[in-house]
């Protein structure tokens, strides 16, 4: 159990990043929904011990891990937003000098390091130098991190920016895999990385929790609350401005609004079922 207890994280300038936020973390896989600047990194960078919180308690099964962060740390991996690497070592040495700073044996070591490039599809690329690897190989590079050592908590800030949509289907599904028996926190902006994985998903805006719960709970906080209508597409980027639209798809008839409202907001608009990303949408314009 990995517990986050009335967190509050203030920069400088009275920035307030984290404001008085809850979240109790077991077994299973939760993914982690806001904007850019909702407070998701800082959050995230509070769990995995790397900044203490203003105010607030972090527990690791039941221990104090901002006075003791050891044991948390012994039992992480983390791949931050912001993912720096070696570039003049190749995937292995670097995986290996990793491997080592995480106390594995040499043994263990080769034999994670084997495996972990062929789940992220590297092994081809492992004996060349990371600084002629693309960003989407480094993403791959800094999953393949993440994950050594077996991890009990997993902890991954924005992991699936640069992969293409293949390796993100196969990133979701590893981690879906992994989330039986441990911990996983999957940060994200893009609902589609956790609709089809996430057991429970919270989602964040100016530092404070709006949802959280399982998807389908999720979902129903907007039930009767969403409308779809087609406009001229002259109309479109006005109403798009005047109301809350969760997508637009233009066709020959004009343009599909999909919308959130309490009531109905265009006369000929007509209620449809909700989904996950009309909840988050609705939540962040709460």
């Amino acid at each position: 159990m990995l517990e986050l207890l009335d967190i509050t994280k203030v920069y400088k300038g009275h920035k307030r990043a984290v404001d008085g936020l809850t979240l109790r973390l077991a077994p299973g896989l939760i993914g982690l929904l806001g904007p850019n600047g909702a407070g998701k990194s800082s959050l995230l960078r509070i769990a995995a011990t790397v900044t203490r919180p203003t105010t607030g308690t972090v527990r690791f099964d039941g221990a104090d891990a901002v006075a003791r962060p050891d044991p948390l740390r012994r039992a992480l991996g983390y791949l931050p937003q912001d993912f720096g690497v070696y570039p003049h070592l190749n995937a292995v040495e670097f995986l290996t000098y990793l491997a080592a700073v995480k106390g594995l044996s040499a043994r263990t070591s080769r034999t994670q390091i084997d495996e972990l490039l062929e789940l992220v599809n590297l092994t081809s690329a492992g004996r060349r130098a990371l600084g002629g690897y693309s960003g989407g190989m480094l993403r791959r590079i800094g999953i393949a991190q993440a994950l050594l050592g077996d991890p009990r908590v997993i902890i991954v800030d924005e992991p699936t920016a640069g992969l293409d949509p293949e390796e993100r289907v196969r990133f979701r599904n590893l981690l879906s895999s992994l989330a039986a028996t441990r911990v996983v926190l999957l940060s994200t902006h893009i609902v589609s990385d956790v609709e089809s994985v996430a057991a429970r998903v919270a989602v964040l805006q100016a530092g404070r929790l709006r949802l959280d719960g399982p998807p389908e709970e999720v979902v129903r906080s907007v039930a009767g609350h969403v409308w779809e209508a087609t406009v001229p597409v002259a109309a479109a980027a006005d109403l798009q401005q005047r109301l809350v639209t969760t997508r637009a798809v233009r066709s020959a008839a004009g343009v599909r609004l999909r919308m959130l409202s309490p009531t109905r907001p265009l006369p000929d608009a007509e209620p449809v079922a909700p989904d996950l990303e009309d909840a988050y949408v609705g939540a962040v314009n709460r």
